[in-house]
């Protein structure tokens, strides 16, 4: 049951989410965490810590890590869960790939057309919605620890807001996530 209960929702997750993987995050953990309780706030926040962190779309990697954490909280073995990661993937990117291919194929008979041109605006403008979302529910207790001067709540604290200004000086994101691992490791190894 949990298998298709995972194809529909990642398949009505990957329909109705504009704007890519980061305006896919408020959702997916709504889906998860709330409506049917495959994972626990903190399960979600440490794979969406690890899908942004391995390559490839941050959408599509929680949906995969997502996918085998739920299959494999349900009771499933692992070989199972590993299919439930495939089912989840497939399912968030099928109807995008089939939409997508039919508007390419609209939108060159449309080049031009101000009503187009209209739409996309409202959708820049919902996806900036969307992201802004998911980062409000990313500042959350499991991310960020109990408010107050514990360590850390106080770390956490210090590492996103130094994050946040050296992405706006455009320091490599990269460098950013290793640094923050390595402040990690060391903090908590102690």
């Amino acid at each position: 049951m949990v298998f298709l209960q995972l194809f529909w929702t990642f398949l009505k997750i990957g329909i109705f989410t504009f704007g890519g993987g980061y305006a896919m995050i408020a959702l997916i953990q709504n889906e998860v965490t709330v409506n049917h309780h495959w994972l626990t706030s903190q399960e979600f926040t440490d794979i969406l810590a690890v899908s942004q962190m391995t390559p490839g779309p941050v959408g599509i990697n929680t949906a995969t890590y997502t996918g085998y954490t739920a299959v494999l909280n349900a009771g499933y073995e692992p070989w199972q869960a590993v299919l439930g990661a495939i089912l989840a993937s497939s399912a968030v990117i099928l109807l995008p790939i089939v939409l997508m291919i039919v508007a390419v194929i609209f939108l060159q008979y449309m080049k031009g057309n101000k009503d187009v041109a209209n739409v996309f605006r409202v959708l820049r403008m919902t996806v900036v919605g969307l992201i802004a979302a998911a980062a409000l529910q990313l500042l959350s207790v499991d991310s960020f620890g109990q408010p107050g001067f514990t360590l850390q709540f106080v770390l956490s604290l210090l590492i996103f807001v130094g994050v946040f200004i050296l992405s706006l000086k455009k320091v490599s994101p990269i460098l950013l996530i290793v640094a923050s691992g390595l402040i990690g490791i060391v903090a908590y190894a102690f």
